[in-house]
């Protein structure tokens, strides 16, 4: 279809022109890109987030691997919408609504595609991310053999803080870590922040490497 055809050819230009602005290579530190099925979580700075995490992944496991984004944001013109669903081939998720947000990401989980994910909810100019909302321990309760994969996406906040116009021109990396399980009778508020610890210890690796946080 030409839609396809056009989605491919922005998706191809939008992460090239990412990674000649801000980089966004990939650091595989606790586990290597393999195809199997997974939910990345990772800290929420920036709108380039997601691009970012995607422009990371190899081409093989991008196609499977499908970010969750807020359709208030993405989904508020045809543009936006058309580079979510089409370009990104996101998740889109109605935030404050009656339906149940997980309902989505669970149809993608079923259907043994993977997932993007940012726990905190929202963005935040911060180098670590805020407390995790209850969503992933839902999912990793409900998915067991999903491996769940911390990723630490460093300077996104400093590339693309809120309110910035355009990125400047400042080196992200996205950071994987060793993935976690949701250990037998763990509660929701310890699982979730065991997850926030690995994500904010891959923070610290990143910054070990001489890559600032």
């Amino acid at each position: 279809m030409i839609a396809d055809a056009v989605a491919g050819l922005v998706r191809e230009l939008i992460f090239a022109l990412t990674r000649f602005l801000v980089g966004g290579h990939a650091r595989w530190r606790g586990c290597g890109p393999e195809p199997v099925q997974r939910i990345y979580f990772a800290n929420h700075a920036s709108h380039l987030d997601t691009i970012i995490l995607c422009a990371a992944l190899p081409v093989t496991l991008r196609r499977t691997t499908h970010p969750v984004a807020a359709a208030d944001y993405w989904g508020r013109n045809a543009l936006s919408r058309f580079i979510a669903l089409k370009v990104l081939r996101a998740v889109l998720v109605e935030r404050g609504g009656s339906r149940d947000p997980l309902a989505p990401l669970r149809d993608v989980l079923e259907s043994g595609e993977s997932l993007i994910i940012f726990p905190e909810g929202t963005r935040r100019n911060e180098a670590l991310p805020a407390p995790f909302k209850s969503g992933l321990h839902h999912l990793a309760r409900d998915f067991p053999a999903v491996q769940l994969v911390p990723v630490y996406l460093a300077n996104l906040a400093r590339a693309y803080p809120k309110g910035a116009t355009l990125p400047a021109p400042i080196s992200c990396v996205a950071n994987f870590g060793t993935p976690i399980t949701l250990a037998e009778g763990e509660d929701k508020q310890a699982f979730l922040a065991r997850a926030h610890d690995a994500v904010c210890v891959m923070a610290e690796g990143a910054a070990s490497t001489g890559v600032p946080a």
